[in-house]
């Protein structure tokens, strides 16, 4: 069950951290980006550069992420559209997008795209703070916990 990282705006902590996590637990993990990336190198990590141009990247993993897989991504439309493949999704803050709570999440991105059209400053997110990476760390944990029992059990 490989990993996949919308990586033209993951931060580098995070990369980081899935770096280290990838060759810990032999979880293939491929970035995917519009410019080339610099990875590690590692056997279980590999990056792929896209073509210049809005969403490309993210079509690029719709195309190839498969049920179970492990999307990273902060790209509201790119989780509901891994999430509709059986895929899932996590946000470099440690939070896990639902399938419950996506269409929600649409809603208010849209409705704060809309405010940002009008000329209304809505401020962008916080900094990635130490307890934003202690959550991120913390999910991926899990989620690589399951994939391996998974594994082991040849499901």
């Amino acid at each position: 069950m490989p990993i996949w990282v919308d990586a033209d705006a993951c931060p580098v902590v995070v990369k980081d951290i899935l770096f280290r996590a990838a060759d810990r637990a032999k979880v293939p993990l491929t970035l995917v980006a519009n410019r080339l990336l610099r990875v590690p190198p590692s056997p279980w990590i590999k990056a792929v550069q896209v073509a210049h141009g809005f969403d490309v990247a993210d079509e690029e993993i719709v195309q190839r992420v498969a049920p179970g897989d492990l999307v990273i991504t902060a790209d509201i439309p790119l989780a509901a559209a891994v999430l509709a493949r059986g895929a899932q999704a996590l946000s470099p803050r440690g939070e896990p997008f639902s399938p419950d709570t996506i269409a929600a999440q649409l809603t208010l991105r849209d409705f704060m795209d809309t405010l940002r059209g009008s000329g209304i400053q809505t401020g962008g997110p916080p900094a990635l703070s130490q307890a934003d990476r202690k959550a991120f760390a913390g999910q991926l944990d899990r989620w690589l916990a399951r994939a391996l029992r998974d594994r082991g059990s040849g499901q």
